[in-house]
């Protein structure tokens, strides 16, 4: 997954507080915030504390909060409760858990196109968003009137087809070049699907999955055949990021993925999942280490120390690498760029 959504909690100075927890209800809302609270430590100031507890007690079935110096850096919430209620006092924020429950995002369009037009949904860079794209209504429709107009009123109707699919594979094409989109997924009448990629650009050619179900007026069993479609682009993708490491032999285990970070050469670290294994770090966001003289070579005064994950995190969100979690990988590995 891209960290960008991540990136701000890195330009606010530590130390953080990482809360991860489910509904607080009336019954039980103060004796659960207290141990919350207590959990925090006595290292953890007032302010962040009081900001924590008014996002903690707004209504949500879960979620994770990432404070420091008295504001609520990113909430994230959760359809259901955190597998494990943590708050954590660390000079990093503790994303892991959460880019964990939150899975791979996928950038993506979801289009339902028809001989009018279609319906198409952004997914990436905020709230999905959903617009529909037509430019003409008249004439959509092939009659068997017959007659000695019947030819050209058969192509007037192709025209316009046509000119709907090629305004749509526009609107696609501008999508796609602005929020980088991995995939477009399309359902919708089969003659429209067809004139649609006949008129799109390579780059949004090239990412297109066709779908069976679906249109415009009944969506049916469209949304299961986008996560399907979403589902089996995440598996290509992971396969093929694990196949790209292998067969360069790229860095495994944490010092050498480190070292390759630091000199941002990563474009996807691969991770097991959480490592709670204690490392070094700076306030820099490549400035990690599993020895401590190590970043005193590199000009950090004063390391401390952290979760390994946790500075794994930071420094691809820094460097724009991606994170990827699988079973897959005995050890935390990487993807080189270069």
């Amino acid at each position: 997954m891209r960290l960008d959504f991540i990136r701000p909690l890195y330009e606010r100075r530590g130390p953080y507080a990482s809360v991860y927890l489910g509904a607080l209800i009336d019954q039980d809302r103060e004796i659960r915030w207290r141990s919350i609270r207590d959990r925090l430590s006595d290292d953890a100031d007032r302010a962040t504390v009081e900001a924590l507890r008014e996002w903690a007690t707004r209504p949500a079935a879960g979620r994770a909060l990432f404070a420091t110096h008295g504001d609520v850096v990113l909430a994230e919430e959760f359809p259901g409760p955190p597998a494990e209620e943590l708050a954590v006092w660390a000079p990093l924020p503790h994303v892991t858990p959460m880019l964990m429950r939150r899975g791979e995002n996928v950038p993506h369009l979801r289009v339902i196109v028809d001989h009018a037009g279609a319906e198409l949904t952004v997914f990436g860079g905020g709230s999905p968003r959903t617009s529909t794209v037509q430019a003409e209504s008249w004439p959509l429709q092939k009659t068997a009137q017959g007659g000695w107009s019947q030819r050209r009123y058969e192509s007037a109707v192709e025209e316009t087809w046509e000119r709907n699919a090629t305004l749509v594979a526009e609107e696609i094409d501008d999508q796609v070049r602005r929020l980088g989109a991995e995939l477009v997924i399309v359902a919708g009448e089969p003659k429209s699907r067809s004139l649609l990629c006949d008129h799109l650009g390579t780059k949004a050619a090239d990412r297109v999955m066709m779908v069976e179900h679906g249109s415009r007026s009944d969506h049916g069993g469209f949304e299961r055949d986008v996560e399907r479609a979403l589902d089996e682009w995440l598996d290509g993708r992971r396969a093929e990021l694990l196949d790209r490491h292998r067969e360069a032999a790229g860095p495994v285990g944490l010092g050498p993925v480190f070292h390759a970070l630091r000199e941002g050469r990563v474009h996807a670290v691969l991770s097991p999942g959480e490592l709670p294994e204690p490392v070094w770090i700076g306030e820099g966001g490549t400035q990690l280490a599993t020895d401590a003289e190590e970043l005193r070579r590199w000009g950090v005064e004063e390391p401390v120390q952290d979760q390994a994950d946790s500075a794994l995190a930071r420094a691809a969100a820094m460097t724009d690498a991606e994170l990827w979690f699988t079973g897959q990988v005995p050890d935390v590995a990487a993807v080189i760029r270069y």
